[in-house]
């Protein structure tokens, strides 16, 4: 059956085998991507929170995940078959209490062949991962509501949500 959108899937070669894609014949641009992973945080955990973190033998809920959402980004092609290894310029991580939600932003840069969608996604789900570890003591409640991608620049297609 044919592809209506005349759109293929990247990772497969012409066998119809798994691939990595070929990035040889693309320029070395500067990419970003931003992803986002909300986090529902009910009332016995929002309850904890004192200047903007809850403090934990562990050390701080929204500091540890920041550092586990960075180490994500970094690991992404460890995890996720068929990524390119990137040299990653930078990963900006951010938490933000908003209303019944902890709203985890991922910001992943590089210069290179291939862009950083998956580092960003993985470092927001990563982190929203560890804030839900983090807080299962006081109720497993929590729900991981969604990861999106927020946006993306450079390379063949800039893309914004």
């Amino acid at each position: 059956m044919a592809n209506p959108s005349n759109k293929e899937f990247t990772h497969l070669n012409k066998s119809g085998q798994p691939a990595m894609v070929d990035v040889s014949d693309k320029n070395i641009t500067l990419r970003v991507a931003v992803a986002e992973s909300r986090i529902f945080l009910p009332e016995e955990v929002r309850s904890q929170f004192t200047e903007q973190d809850i403090q934990t033998r562990k050390g701080g809920v929204f500091q540890t995940a920041i550092i586990a959402g960075i180490m994500a980004a970094k690991k992404t092609p460890e995890l996720i078959p068929l990524c390119h290894t990137l040299l990653l310029d930078g990963v900006d991580v951010n938490i933000a209490l908003e209303s019944e939600e902890a709203v985890i932003r991922c910001t992943v840069k590089t210069t290179g062949k291939t862009g950083v969608e998956m580092e960003a996604l993985t470092g927001a789900t990563v982190a929203a991962l560890t804030v839900y570890d983090m807080c299962k003591a006081f109720t497993h409640d929590m729900v991981i509501r969604e990861t999106k991608l927020i946006s993306k620049t450079g390379g063949k297609a800039d893309y914004a949500r």
